[in-house]
């Protein structure tokens, strides 16, 4: 099972961090004025905090973003345990290495580079080992039951809502709908890592072009090559649905 809307992914940072942490978290209001008060600052100011060791800060940055970074990870992996996994090794690798993050406006892209080698390095790791498609609407993840898992509301996002709001309008169309989700879920599994990576990050979670070949340190060229790749492929394999 993986983490729900009321048993979200805690990361905490390693316990070398900690004394010297807890120094510099602010020494007066309740936890939830702490919140408070972070909620109302720019996130480039929430980074610098967390970089001069605010736990606060820290945690408000892993709640922001935990579950995008699941939702990358689970649609690479496919695998609800290594998906956690890789969450769980993203932040604590940038509880560790924020203060070498010199432009505080980069913690995004550089938290998702962080998220996408470390899927790279599990698809590695299999070693060829068959891996089972996973059901787009099954109800383990963080967005609740029967979510389709996908993202911030990028083109793949909106096509299976819009295919969710079928279902919902006319039940007679749930079975079809159902299959065709998991159709597209088998589908994304056999798309190489690198152009599945690519799409995802353009198509879900909507970052740019520029920001993409940051993440994935390749030439926007070859980025958008991929993509391009992945649509055609993705598209050509829905056809049936069509």
């Amino acid at each position: 099972m993986g983490p729900t809307p009321d048993d979200e992914l805690r990361v905490t940072p390693p316990d070398s961090a900690s004394d010297d942490a807890e120094d510099a978290m602010p020494a007066t209001g309740a936890p939830e004025q702490v919140w408070m008060s972070l909620d109302d600052l720019d996130e480039a100011t929430i980074v610098a905090r967390a970089q001069d060791g605010d736990l606060d800060a820290f945690e408000w940055l892993v709640s922001a973003y935990q579950g995008g970074v699941f939702r990358l990870a689970f649609r690479m992996l496919g695998d609800h345990a290594e998906a956690e996994d890789v969450v769980q090794e993203t932040f604590i690798a940038a509880w560790r290495n924020l203060p070498t993050l010199t432009v505080a406006q980069a913690f995004i892209p550089w938290l998702y580079r962080s998220a996408t080698n470390k899927c790279f390095d599990v698809l590695r790791g299999r070693q060829r080992r068959p891996v089972d498609a996973v059901p787009f609407d099954d109800d383990g993840g963080p967005d609740g039951p029967g979510s389709p898992h996908w993202g911030e509301g990028g083109p793949g996002s909106r096509m299976l809502t819009a295919l969710g709001s079928r279902a919902a309008q006319d039940p007679a169309l749930r079975h079809e709908t159902e299959a065709q989700m998991q159709a597209l879920a088998d589908l994304l599994q056999t798309v190489p890592a690198g152009p599945r990576a690519c799409w995802l990050l353009r198509d879900v979670h909507e970052f740019s072009y520029a920001e993409i070949a940051v993440i994935v340190q390749l030439p926007e060229s070859t980025v958008r090559g991929r993509i391009a790749r992945a649509r055609r492929f993705l598209a050509e394999g829905m056809q049936p649905w069509r």
